[in-house]
């Protein structure tokens, strides 16, 4: 394993953020789509982008040293399979996600001291209002978010569904559903099973569309409501997937609490997060635990945690099945 002196390490880590500004102008410009068919010269992409070209090709030049598209020594770049996670048709395509991180979240990312110093919430301050209610009025801005989260969570829903057993189950709530990209693949891999796909109303109507296009509207209820709320009941199994680590205990508590009334005494709840584990072992969780903190105000949890927050909300924490993600399937009975 390669290692480096402290003050190499430490300035690695400083300069970071250069190499996040980097990935998201090189998103934002399209270049790993204008590359597709083959090697372009900065040239060309800068006329492509409308861009300064002596500028994009020192652009170009730093992401190439990182390994993210290469350099041929006359100014032609190409992809390389980093800067291929860059197109936009990829399969677990990131392009959004680079650009989500280098707008919104980058900029509450910079407001990181203020909401140590107080608690309070970063992206609130800056926007004005809380991140969901502000994807609710930008409609670009949710579909960049909708897109991202499809390339963060891609891997997540493949080990998701090798990991857990989900074939005993009849109707499957996914509460929180988004898009219903996760809500898409349980019930591709599971032809027996019906889905019931929750979340705001601006939000369902995208997700209709989607599941449309898969072939699963006649096997899938989707329903528009506030899961702070209430939720529907009838199902056999209620998923929520990195929705309880968007709110503070109080506001998960409640969700639990109206999951509780809606299902049956059988029924399973399945909260889909990081668990951090103890000790000082790199954890991505940990890190992703400060973007909690300044955008959505939530936390990511220990076991220990969740076992307290699942009693708060009625139910008892019976198992927690790893994945090879960075996830794992939280399982919970009623009580």
């Amino acid at each position: 394993m390669e290692t480096h002196p402290p003050q190499e390490a430490m300035n690695r880590m400083l300069t970071g953020y250069w190499t996040t500004q980097s990935l998201y102008v090189a998103a934002k410009l399209g270049i790993a789509d204008l590359l597709s068919n083959g090697p372009r010269s900065a040239d060309d992409l800068a006329k492509a982008t409308n861009t300064h070209a002596p500028s994009l090709f020192r652009l170009l030049r730093g992401l190439a040293s990182l390994g993210v598209f290469a350099d041929d020594g006359t100014a032609r770049f190409s992809l390389t399979p980093l800067a291929e996670c860059l197109r936009s048709d990829a399969p677990g395509s990131q392009r959004a996600l680079a650009i989500m991180c280098g707008e919104e979240h980058y900029k509450a990312w910079g407001e990181l001291l203020y909401s140590v110093q107080t608690g309070n919430i970063a992206f609130d301050k800056l926007y004005g209002m809380p991140v969901f209610e502000f994807l609710s009025k930008n409609v670009e801005q949710a579909k960049v978010f909708d897109a991202a989260m499809v390339g963060v969570h891609g891997r997540e829903t493949a080990a998701m569904t090798d990991a857990y057993d989900f074939s005993s189950i009849g109707v499957l709530a996914d509460v929180g559903g988004g898009n219903g990209s996760l809500l898409t693949t349980v019930l591709k891999k599971h032809p027996h099973m019906k889905g019931v796909l929750y979340d705001l109303p601006g939000v369902t109507e995208r997700a209709k569309a989607n599941l449309k296009e898969a072939g699963l509207a006649d096997r899938c209820t989707v329903i528009g409501g506030n899961f702070f709320e209430s939720v529907p009941a009838g199902a056999d199994a209620y998923l929520m997937r990195h929705i309880i680590h968007d709110w503070d205990d109080e506001k998960a508590t409640t969700i639990l609490r109206n999951v509780h009334q809606a299902i049956g005494q059988e029924g399973r709840l399945l909260v889909i997060e990081g668990v951090i584990p103890p000790g000082n072992e790199p954890c991505f969780g940990k890190l992703l635990d400060l973007t909690m903190l300044t955008i959505p105000g939530g936390k990511e949890r220990t076991e220990e945690e969740y076992r307290t927050l699942f009693k708060a909300g009625g139910f008892e924490l019976i198992r927690i099945v790893p994945t090879k993600a960075e996830v794992s399937v939280i399982e919970g009975r009623k009580l």
